[in-house]
């Protein structure tokens, strides 16, 4: 059974994203307030795909995103590098008060029966002032780009920000490439300027150029304005409603061929049941599920985008790609930061189950 996607053999790029890159400052299970010292890691909703899929899957990806002249940008762009991923950056110049800035992210990790909490800093961000034009599509799909990817979070950022994922979305299916799109919504984010009548405006339009989806029930119904179901699932791990909802998906925007998410049971803040499902070309897939011990729960999401991706590009089955990103993205909860420290082989051993804690 197929994708239904119609995938370029080669390319000199695997997967080109576009998004903000930013900083998050984690001081681990204390909280901000009672803070002494933090860590930083380097992520971005779309630039931690491409970053996963270079480092632990080996494939050749870029980053399209704003970068800024001063140590922030130059740590940011120093793990960029890090991770394999080719920057096309649209330089900014900080003026040594007020920015422009690369976004910071504050999260602890909670701990136990302690949610973990986000919250930010993106005043004067860099990345909110990208617009049409500012990227060289041409140049940068010119010697072959077989899939793009953005998402919720940067189209969330400003008027213009939407705008640019269109341009790449339209420049990417002109140039032969797969498009995808993570609605990651983010209430706080869309709240600045405009709410969810904005972000499913913005994001409808976003879609009509988009072959393949990433978005939990919540995103479907927030970022597409898609209507949710009469009834409440009995649990978080079951999918009726999610496959309920591709019907209206579907009819919405008949050009999609693939819908995925994962599927994740809170039981504490370090103990999660996970797993993840799909929609592909017509029919049902879900991975097993997974019983994790969290360590750092911040982009999990990603990473099971990345496996995902990876399957469909290397023409695994799309039950074998759900459970490659299903096992990606669990493994990625075991290491601090957004990105990954697995390895594909790491990765292959727990799709085929071999951890301990699945339950058949």
């Amino acid at each position: 059974m197929s994708s239904g996607l119609n995938i370029k053999s080669k390319g000199s790029l695997d997967l080109v994203s576009l998004g903000a890159l930013v900083h998050r400052l984690d001081p681990g299970i204390i909280p901000f307030r009672k803070a002494t010292e933090c860590k930083i890691h380097v992520s971005g909703g779309e630039f931690n795909v491409a970053a996963n899929l270079s480092d632990c899957f080996r494939m050749n990806t870029g980053i399209a995103s704003a970068i800024v002249d001063y140590p922030i940008g130059d740590l940011i762009f120093e793990r960029v590098r890090a991770m394999g991923v080719k920057p096309f950056f649209k330089q900014f110049k900080h003026n040594g008060v007020n920015g422009p800035n690369m976004a910071t992210v504050y999260s602890d990790g909670g701990y136990g029966s302690r949610a973990p909490f986000v919250f930010y800093n993106r005043s004067n961000e860099a990345a909110a002032q990208l617009k049409p034009g500012d990227f060289n599509w041409n140049e940068i799909f010119s010697g072959g780009t077989r899939w793009f990817h953005s998402g919720g979070i940067f189209a969330s950022l400003s008027a213009t920000t939407g705008e640019v994922i269109i341009e790449g979305m339209k420049a990417a299916k002109a140039a032969g490439a797969i498009t995808s799109f993570d609605l990651n919504f983010r209430a706080k984010l869309w709240n600045i300027w405009g709410g969810e009548q904005k972000a499913a405006e913005v994001i409808d339009r976003i879609v009509q150029h988009v072959d393949v989806l990433v978005g939990n029930e919540e995103d479907l119904q927030k970022g597409l304005g898609i209507k949710g179901p009469e009834v409440m699932a009995k649990s978080k791990l079951d999918p009726t409603i999610f496959f309920g909802m591709i019907d209206d998906v579907i009819k919405k925007y008949p050009q999609v061929k693939v819908v995925a998410t994962t599927l994740r049971e809170v039981h504490s803040t370090n103990r999660h049941s996970w797993s993840a499902v799909a929609w592909v070309n017509g029919k049902t897939y879900q991975a097993p599920t997974a019983e994790l011990d969290i360590y750092d729960r911040v982009g999990g999401g990603d990473g099971f985008a990345a496996g995902f991706i990876y399957g469909l590009l290397t023409n695994e089955t799309p039950e074998e790609a759900v459970k490659l990103g299903w096992a990606h993205g669990a493994l990625l909860t075991t290491y601090p930061g957004d990105t990954t420290m697995a390895t594909i082989d790491e990765v292959k051993a727990f799709a085929k189950g071999g951890s301990a804690r699945i339950q058949r």
